[in-house]
């Protein structure tokens, strides 16, 4: 039984306010009208270390004694928790240890390394690095920093629905992330003490199903990898397991390219950048649409902590799928001038070219033909369907190379 109430997370509000953002709460017109529900947006991806974990590590780490301190600190974590904590312990002069998985993006583990911090990259995913760490700390007389099953975290992260529902009481609901569950524990107790009638409602990465699956009594059974690293959580925490059961009201699963689509609207939209677990609360709403329509729903963004070439590849697979980049293949006469006339249809009609690769032997054509692949910028699936029409009427054979289900030969 825990003891976390309205009253701890006020106090605990209270204690760590001084070195933690009041980060900003702000209506969303465009995703309004995108979603038709009124979206309210917590931009924890402003914190200091770009991550709502800064909450909870701040929060554990103030009720150490002095012989904790002095001995020294260890966490496991994907990157946030491991930021947050290397970053507070370092300012309040305690060593810190921190134990990552292999496959840790690198942004995470150099910003945690620039924290002060001692790294050891052990396990393939968060719970062979945290079974590690606990291991680790028992045999050097290190104080373990949970990520998210401990009260003190699970406190400092229900400050966030303090100052969202002190900017917005008029929320209907919140939809809030899940990997151990922390962050939804500390917030779902501290929504419903303040405003009972709100709903709470959890996300998880459809590849990671562990919190959704232990609520309903259901054997885990996760994936490898997710671009939601942050919640790509296997097994829940024993403390915040009861709280999700009792204050939780439902948990939606949302796949990789829901994930990566949201993570896109948010950068498109709201011009900020957003991890896959901080984008997943819109993905779920942009799934759940006819649910929350005419709602007023809570997003945290919970961090921003993303990978460059990660979201540059989310950029890239978002123009795609939008119609505005396209990879078409050409058929053109293997003689000189020809590749010059086709790009002059494509002037024409305004297609930028980005790429081009002129080959001869992978082929089925004629062997006085030679295929050229051009990858395009383009205005949209209308657009697409204007340059193919174009180009066959030119007397060109174009086959287009997408994934894209808008557009069709």
């Amino acid at each position: 039984m825990h003891s976390i109430n309205l009253k701890v997370i006020r106090e605990t509000a209270r204690r760590i306010s001084s070195d933690i953002v009041r980060t900003p709460c702000a209506h969303s017109k465009t995703l309004s009208t995108i979603t038709g529900a009124h979206v309210i947006l917590k931009f924890e991806n402003h914190q200091f270390t770009a991550s709502f974990k800064e909450r909870g590590a701040l929060a554990k780490l103030l009720s150490l004694s002095n012989d904790q301190r002095e001995k020294g600190v260890i966490a496991a974590s994907a990157g946030n928790h491991a930021q947050a904590v290397a970053y507070h312990a370092q300012r309040l002069g305690i060593p810190s240890t921190i134990v990552m998985p292999r496959f840790t993006p690198n942004v995470k583990v150099e910003n945690t390394r620039h924290f002060g911090a001692r790294i050891l990259l052990e396990g393939e995913v968060f719970d062979e690095a945290q079974a590690f760490a606990i291991t680790y700390a028992r045999k050097h007389g290190l104080t373990f920093i949970p990520p998210y099953d401990d009260e003190q975290i699970i406190a400092g992260q229900g400050t966030i629905a303090l100052e969202m529902l002190e900017d917005f009481p008029d929320l209907d609901a919140l939809i809030i992330s899940i990997g151990g569950g922390g962050l939804i524990s500390g917030n779902a107790i501290a929504a419903k003490a303040l405003k009972p009638s709100i709903k709470v409602f959890g996300v998880q990465a459809a590849r990671f199903p562990s919190m959704a699956r232990a609520v309903k009594g259901k054997t885990i059974q996760c994936g490898i990898h997710t671009i939601a690293e942050g919640i790509a959580v296997k097994r829940p925490g024993d403390l915040t397991l009861p709280i999700v059961r009792e204050h939780v009201d439902d948990i939606f699963l949302v796949e990789e390219e829901e994930i990566e689509t949201a993570v896109l609207l948010l950068l498109e939209v709201e011009k900020t950048v957003v991890e896959g677990a901080g984008a997943a609360g819109l993905a779920a709403l942009a799934q759940q649409k006819e649910r929350f329509k005419g709602r007023r729903v809570g997003l945290i963004l919970s961090g921003g902590n993303i990978d460059l070439i990660a979201l540059s590849s989310i950029i890239q697979r978002g123009l795609v799928r939008s119609g505005r980049l396209m990879r078409v293949t050409i058929g053109i006469p293997d003689v000189p001038g020809a590749l010059a006339e086709v790009t002059q249809i494509l002037g024409q009609l305004n297609a930028n070219i980005m790429e081009i690769r002129h080959q001869r032997a992978f082929t089925n054509l004629s062997l006085k033909l030679a295929e050229v692949e051009f990858v395009l910028v383009t205005l949209g699936n209308k657009h697409i369907r204007e340059i193919l029409e174009t180009l066959r009427r030119s007397g060109y054979k174009a086959t287009l190379n997408t994934s894209n289900p808008d557009v069709s030969e």
